[in-house]
């Protein structure tokens, strides 16, 4: 599949990845275990995701937050470029605090979408002093950047929603979370839930937004994300995340983030 580029790029600040893309791939309904802020440099996408159906356009400020299920579809056959950095919760954890005033650690981003044009020179900022921790950038104006990138994509007070669910159901996906390369089946995770298979289909998409195989294959792939980008081999990657072999993980993987296995381990080491 070459549905244009993708650049990934391993940042001076651990647990920060950059992402540049120029593409009209349209990606299916996935996950990260990461915040994204990002960017939209020319066109404009179409998503969709808990927070709705949301649009944007060039200078479009973006946002994802961890374990939101979402797409991303060009609105037309020219594609779109944008710029994205993904951050750990735990970087942004101390930012979070202090703009709850110190009432959460992980708060949820409510604005997908943000025309501010603003905003935007300060992701741009950001991205540079992200990218070129040498470049001369001042650790101040990139923190300042980021907190007023963070408060403009919240909304004043908001704290992270939990969701209610029955006990059953967390305690599969907790028994998922937990090691996602281990075999699993269906008559398994609904005894461990006490729910019957139905029940726990059901129950575990309204939770997450993705069926048990669809969320545990979310699980793999950002498994394998973190060994590659620690360092191992591509087939060590693949057996570790649970996957059957390198070839399986490399279509999921493609499919997924738009750039191979191969290209982000270039990138990342």
């Amino acid at each position: 599949m070459n549905k244009g580029s993708f650049r990934a790029t391993r940042c001076g600040v651990l647990g920060v990845e950059a992402m540049a893309a120029d593409t009209t791939h349209a990606f299916g309904r996935h996950t990260h275990d990461q915040y994204g802020i990002g960017l939209i440099l020319r066109g404009g996408q179409k998503s969709l995701s808990g927070r709705g159906v949301v649009e944007a356009m060039a200078g479009d400020v973006i946002s994802v937050n961890p374990g939101e299920v979402h797409d991303g579809t060009p609105l037309d056959a020219h594609g779109r470029a944008w710029r994205m950095l993904y951050f750990d919760p735990a970087v942004l954890a101390d930012a979070m605090a202090d703009l709850t005033g110190g009432s959460a650690r992980c708060a949820e981003l409510t604005r997908p979408a943000m025309r501010d044009a603003a905003a935007a020179r300060r992701f741009c900022a950001l991205f540079r002093a992200a990218i070129d921790p040498r470049g001369g950038h001042s650790e101040i104006e990139a923190r300042e950047g980021l907190l007023l990138l963070l408060v403009g994509l919240m909304e004043p007070g908001h704290e992270e929603r939990a969701r209610a669910a029955p006990s059953g159901i967390e305690r599969a996906r907790a028994r998922i979370d937990d090691d996602p390369s281990t075999p699993l089946s269906i008559p398994e995770l609904a005894r461990l839930g006490g729910v019957s298979q139905f029940q726990l289909i059901r129950g575990f998409s309204k939770l997450t937004g993705l069926t048990p195989h669809a969320y545990l294959v979310q699980r793999r792939l950002q498994k394998a994300r973190k060994q590659i980008a620690a360092g191992v081999t591509l087939a060590d990657a693949a057996c570790e995340a649970g996957f059957a072999d390198q070839s399986h993980m490399t279509r999921l993987f493609t499919r997924t983030y738009g750039i191979s296995p191969g290209l982000y381990a270039a990138a990342m080491n």
